[in-house]
């Protein structure tokens, strides 16, 4: 692993980067309890489920990192976030912002019953799939250990060692994974050797640190795949289940 962030660590020089501007409107606490910001921006800057944006204050425009801002609900030039804010990024704040960056999630067609699960700290960043799938008119199951309050009565919520037995009903699955949690699919599909038989289509947000948003190439958010690392910045955050080695 640190072999390869050596190799990787080089700045794109002269890469064009287009920041936009935004405002914190509101923090709530959302269904998870967990504070939740509202920015309105323009239409163009909002992040697809699974995307992110790079932001920071305008105050601190020449701090030396920005924060990977994910959707978890979207409404008319304004998206909402449950990643973790800077203490003094309080309603009011001027944001710049850079993206959307990344892969998005991409619900099959044909899909009919769709899974989520959550294997970190809840599953914010799946609600707009949620979303995505009640408009359709699809069945939707949620397998979280956090046990969000107000969903829709139309999603079915199960404890997460509940998964396994879903699998079958399930056309697709969407996770959400820690960066450092991939051993966790042990428990749901088994040891990755082991596997002789096609997985479920399926795709994982690999959530973890990426602190220089696909410009430099650090390494820090590389992901270990069946045939080479990938960086989550750029070739994720959300890759194929197929894809990953566990």
């Amino acid at each position: 692993m640190q072999a390869y962030m050596h190799a990787c660590i080089h700045v794109r020089v002269g890469s064009r980067v287009d920041w936009t501007t935004g405002i914190i409107t509101r923090i709530e606490l959302d269904s998870y309890g967990q504070a939740a910001a509202w920015i309105d921006c323009p239409m163009q800057s909002i992040p697809a489920a699974g995307q992110y944006v790079l932001a920071r204050a305008a105050e601190d425009e020449f701090a030396p990192l920005a924060l990977a801002l994910f959707l978890s609900a979207l409404a008319l030039n304004r998206f909402q976030t449950t990643s973790r804010l800077p203490p003094h990024w309080l309603p009011g704040t001027h944001l710049k912002l850079r993206g959307p960056l990344g892969r998005a999630f991409e619900l099959p067609p044909a899909l009919r019953r769709l899974a989520l699960a959550s294997l970190g700290e809840g599953g914010a960043r799946l609600r707009p799939l949620m979303d995505q799938a009640l408009a359709r008119g699809l069945e939707v199951a949620l397998f979280d250990d956090q046990h969000p309050r107000g969903l829709p009565p139309a999603v079915e919520a199960y404890p997460l060692s509940g998964l396994a037995e879903a699998l079958p009903w399930a056309d697709f699955l969407a996770l959400d994974i820690p960066y450092t949690a991939l051993a966790q699919l042990n428990r749901f599909f088994g040891p990755r050797p082991a596997l002789n038989r096609p997985l479920l289509a399926a795709q994982a947000l690999i959530a973890g640190p990426m602190p220089c948003g696909a410009w430099a190439d650090c390494g820090a958010c590389a992901v270990r795949t069946r045939h080479s690392w990938k960086l989550a910045c750029k070739d994720g955050p959300v890759f194929n289940l197929e894809e990953l080695d566990w």
